[in-house]
């Protein structure tokens, strides 16, 4: 279906504003749209507590916020935003969608605010997003009911953040991660597939964008074949937790995300793949933006309360 008509309209405003897009700017000039959209966003939903940390990484000291709802949790999700590794915050737009989600599930949000490229890069996203887990994990009691899941998060360059977790702790016997909810995910460095060069794809994330967040996060362009980077390249997948992989119609990310599920999928792995027709890329965090958000972060809500709901019951 076509790109759906709020999309076109904001792409329009945005080409009628004169702003450079993303791949002419500066890491610091490109951050500055947080607050804009964040603004046009707004203040996310009352939650039953909310609690700013501060933890100790391999390379330094990042945050995390945990949004607890009311009542009882039933699963602590781990949550890691989008932002090519670069921009991105959870202040911003992605504080209102982590609250969506905790009164959506009925669970635990953990937002963890990793170092960002290029002052940090590769591989402090994957090192500080390590430590979120597993400081979620060990916290568990304090976070969920007993026995609740531990689950996994992320769009687009989180995404690839959230799968990266769950072969670091499959292989490095860590957390055990029970589900992971993927969002246009990056699982793969190859930036020649269809659906990255395809002309209808190139709007508010395009190849030339995506071009620009790598050569930040991971500039050395044979290290990008490192599973810690392109989980698509993992020699194994198996073992790995029931996954959503959800993709967009209209993004240049959408063939590789539908290769990953295929890998799951190939590798044993319950999957479950959706596709948000008529959205481009970014749509899922721009709550009271585009109308594709409330549904997109919907739809993720309903597959991971499925999942909770079946979570250590005999089928």
């Amino acid at each position: 279906m076509p790109l759906e008509p709020v999309s076109q309209a904001f792409l329009a405003q945005l080409a009628e504003s004169g702003d450079p897009p993303i791949h002419e700017s500066t890491p610091a000039i490109a951050r500055m749209s947080g607050p804009i959209f964040a603004g046009m966003s707004g203040a996310g939903p009352d939650v039953g507590s909310v609690r700013d940390l501060k933890l100790d990484g391999e390379g330094g000291r990042f945050r995390v916020r945990v949004l607890r709802p009311e009542g009882e949790p039933t699963a602590i999700i781990v949550y890691f935003h989008g932002g090519g590794w670069v921009i991105g915050d959870i202040d911003l737009q992605y504080d209102h969608l982590g609250r969506m989600l905790a009164n959506l599930t009925r669970s635990t949000v953990v937002l963890v605010n990793y170092r960002k490229a290029p002052e940090h890069p590769f591989p402090a996203a994957v090192e500080d997003s390590y430590t979120g887990l597993s400081w979620a994990a060990e916290h568990a009691a304090e976070l969920a009911a007993e026995g609740a899941p531990l689950i996994v998060a992320g769009d687009s360059a989180g995404g690839n953040l959230a799968a990266v977790m769950t072969l670091r702790a499959r292989d490095e016997a860590g957390p055990r991660i029970d589900y992971q909810a993927l969002v246009y995910p990056v699982t793969d460095c190859d930036t020649e597939r269809p659906s990255y060069v395809a002309a209808e794809n190139q709007l508010l994330l395009a190849r030339d964008t995506m071009l620009w967040f790598w050569n930040h996060y991971l500039p050395d362009d044979n290290a990008r074949t490192h599973p810690d980077a392109s989980p698509l390249r993992a020699a194994d997948h198996t073992g790995l937790p029931p996954a959503l992989v959800y993709v967009a119609e209209y993004d240049p990310l959408h063939d590789e995300g539908v290769a990953y599920a295929k890998a799951l999928e190939a590798a044993g792995v319950p999957v479950a793949l959706e596709e948000a027709e008529g959205q481009m890329h970014a749509y899922f965090q721009m709550v009271n933006i585009l109308p594709g958000a409330l549904e997109g972060i919907r739809l993720v809500a309903e597959h991971i309360g499925k999942f909770v709901a079946g979570y250590g019951k005999e089928v």
